[in-house]
């Protein structure tokens, strides 16, 4: 993925090839154990999320995304139903560490919040930890805000959950 005085060809698309789901259950295993040191118990919650994706998904209403680096998978993106009606939730937002500074991030949830508007959701919102600084950067600048968080024990460390609430007819279209 190295650009070398290039401009890298940067594509997002739907997660819909061979590989794709596996790749984002591998990846954030492999890159949140580098950067994190979580163990494997995050591993099989995104395999859940992903493996709930893959046999129950309704494509008018829930979508994924992968964003690949000239020709290599470097993110992904998930928006499932939620709870309750008209509330979908962001999941699994990963961009790879050397694809990081390309704006990848922004445009998986650009497209995220994009088709979740046209799927007629009122609200997205998202769990994630505080150390994730980069990724809740991001889900600001879309006009994100916390609603709560919770001290909790997960993947090996003690962490800081969030939940952030993003409600569509409020929002700007862009980031």
């Amino acid at each position: 993925m190295s650009s070398r005085g290039r401009h890298p060809h940067v594509l997002v698309r739907r997660a819909d090839r061979p590989g794709d789901l596996g790749w984002a259950v591998m990846a954030h295993g492999e890159i949140y154990r580098q950067q994190f040191g979580w163990d494997a118990e995050f591993e099989a919650l995104v395999a859940k999320i992903v493996g709930e994706y893959g046999t129950k998904h309704d494509p008018a209403t829930e979508a994924a995304w992968i964003a690949e680096v000239d020709g290599e998978r470097a993110g992904c993106i998930f928006l499932v139903a939620g709870d309750e009606p008209g509330v979908a939730k962001l999941r699994i937002l990963l961009v790879a560490p050397a694809a990081r500074g390309l704006g990848l991030g922004t445009r998986l949830v650009e497209e995220c919040l994009t088709f979740a508007r046209g799927a007629g959701y009122r609200q997205v919102t998202l769990w994630t930890n505080d150390v994730l600084v980069s990724a809740r950067k991001i889900y600001e600048s879309f006009g994100f805000t916390l609603a709560d968080e919770e001290h909790h024990h997960s993947f090996g460390h003690d962490l800081v959950g969030q939940n952030w609430t993003l409600d569509l007819n409020d929002s700007p279209a862009e980031g």
